[in-house]
This record gives structure tokens, sequence and C-alpha cells, in this order.
């Protein structure tokens, strides 16, 4: 039988600290793996090279900076886990991912970095919890 997943979406935020240690908590209840999600900044799609090759290399940095301090956490805390990263929108791939990858739970924070048009349209965990297939804990 294959071990549980749980699938832990952070994005920087004071709120993605409170994700993963409830995540590891959960993954140590249930014996499972953590599936560590970050959603960064979408590619330039019309860029040519090596325009586009320089600012996808700057993301690429951007994000290992941003999901470093999470990574030792989890390998301090000898909880197994995988990381996923992604291109946004945050919203749809979050659950995409944790459904292609049989994830049994969603832990996400209640609120997180977002620009102006998530105060628009809705927030990132909204929109994940109206269209995971799996449970989702939102983390406050």
């Amino acid at each position: 039988m294959d071990q549980r997943k749980i699938a832990a979406a952070i994005d920087g935020s004071d709120y993605s600290d409170k994700v993963l240690d409830k995540a590891i908590e959960y993954a140590r209840l249930l014996d499972a793996r953590i599936l560590l999600i970050y959603c960064h900044r979408k590619f330039p799609k019309i860029l040519g090279h090596p325009y586009r090759d320089h600012i996808i290399s700057a993301i690429m940095d951007e994000t290992n900076e941003t999901v470093a301090p999470f990574v030792k956490k989890l390998t301090e805390s000898k909880v197994p886990f995988e990381e996923r990263f992604m291109e946004e929108p945050a919203g749809s791939m979050i659950p995409q991912i944790a459904e292609c990858e049989q994830c049994e739970l969603i832990i996400m924070g209640s609120r997180g970095l977002s620009n102006i048009e998530g105060l628009l349209i809705g927030s990132v965990t909204h929109k994940v919890l109206h269209i995971a297939h799996c449970p989702v804990l939102v983390v406050k």
C-alpha cells in the first residue's frame, strides 16, 4: 500500500509557517508524506531568448529562496516529503496537484501573500475550498 500524502500549500507568508507545523503534526499522526506545494509567478510567454531564460532563472531563484526555510524545517523534522513548484494560478493548481498525487488532505493558510486581484475575485483559499476533491484544512 502506498504511503498517504498530505499537501501543504505555502506562499512564504506567516501563515505558511503555521501550515507547515500543522502538516508535520498530521503527517506524524497519519504516517504520511508531505507534498510541499509552492506556486510561483507565471513564466513570460512572449519574450524571446535570452531574455525569457533570464526571467525564468530569476523566478526559480526567488522560488528556491522562498521555499528554502520550509525545506530545511521539513528535513529537520524527519518527515518524508516531496516538493512541487508550479506556475500560478495557485487556486486551481493546488487542488489539481493534490488530486493527481492522490493526497488525502490539503493544508493551507486562511490568508497569504496575494495581490489586489485576490481581493476582487476571491482568495486562493476560497477557490481551493470549492474545487478540491479532498478535505481542506484551513490554518489561521
